[in-house]
């Protein structure tokens, strides 16, 4: 049987309504434009709680673009800490530079000058126009995602990936005006991270526990390819991590043998750091190893 036609509108509402109410408290929602495009940056593919402290250091010491983008790369890697994906780190400093160069300081305001800067894609550019600038854009992060796949569509999950009839029928929830846009895609995230969760979801505090499509075929489960978390542990990518946090615990400069040995895989720990290397993430002086 297939699911009735959602009332997009009234989801709409009782989602903001909600949000009204139970919105969370974080700093980058009273900051900057900037301040929001680095807790973009910062919240991809990690949770708020880890991000809390080190966004907040970070505007501490690099309030304005051109702040950060008046450092070198180095110094933006070693205050990335333990977030991970250390890569985010620099391309924040070149979106800095380029904001610093091209755009007088300022975060751009078009999603096409978004787009254009460094580490910026569809979603970041989306998200800091909707967050920062109040603008009329489609968000679709993976909370957004699951809101609506299990709201509209009945079911469980969404694909691995977004796809292009996910964005198109995203389009369809936004509201015509900037405002109201922006505050259903802060709600409708808001709901996902709270309420819509993946493992154990909160059904009976949901404001549109009545019209889900998913709650009305009684949760079927998901049906499609299995979902994989990511594998850290033996990974090139904890090797990379490993070898990174003790150059950055070394500012004055690490022997490579030293960070070769603190690997027990000595092939692995050869190839993560020239991935390091290549990267630009560590630079090499001779036999030591510096930002």
């Amino acid at each position: 049987m297939e699911n009735q036609p959602v009332d997009r509108q009234q989801v709409v509402d009782l989602v903001c309504d909600w949000f009204d109410e139970h919105r969370r408290d974080l700093p980058w929602r009273r900051s900057t434009p900037w301040g929001v495009m680095v807790s973009e940056f910062m919240l991809q593919q990690t949770p708020v709680q880890r991000v809390l402290g080190p966004w907040q250091e970070w505007m501490q010491r690099w309030p304005t673009p051109d702040d950060l983008a008046q450092e070198p790369p180095g110094a933006a890697v070693a205050a990335w800490g333990r977030l991970g994906y250390p890569r985010r780190a620099q391309r924040l400093h070149r979106a800095a530079t380029a904001i610093a160069e091209e755009h007088d300081g300022q975060v751009p305001r078009t999603l096409e000058e978004l787009r254009a800067l460094p580490g910026v894609g569809q979603y970041t550019a989306a998200a800091i126009l909707s967050f920062a600038y109040q603008g009329r854009a489609v968000v679709l992060d993976t909370n957004i995602r699951r809101v609506l796949c299990r709201v509209e569509q009945g079911r469980e999950f969404p694909p691995q990936s977004p796809t292009v009839a996910e964005w198109r029928e995203a389009e369809k929830w936004l509201p015509d005006q900037a405002p109201a846009a922006a505050k259903w895609a802060a709600a409708s995230m808001e709901l996902g991270a709270l309420v819509c969760t993946a493992r154990s979801p909160r059904c009976e505090d949901c404001p549109v526990r009545e019209l889900c499509a998913w709650r009305a075929a009684d949760y079927p489960r998901h049906d499609g390819p299995p979902r994989r978390g990511q594998a850290w542990h033996g990974t090139d990518r904890q090797c990379r991590g490993v070898l990174l946090d003790l150059v950055r615990q070394n500012p004055d400069g690490l022997a490579v043998e030293v960070a070769l040995e603190a690997w027990a895989d000595r092939v692995q720990a050869e190839r993560s750091l020239q991935g390091l290397l290549d990267d630009q993430l560590v630079q090499r002086d001779g036999e030591l190893l510096r930002l």
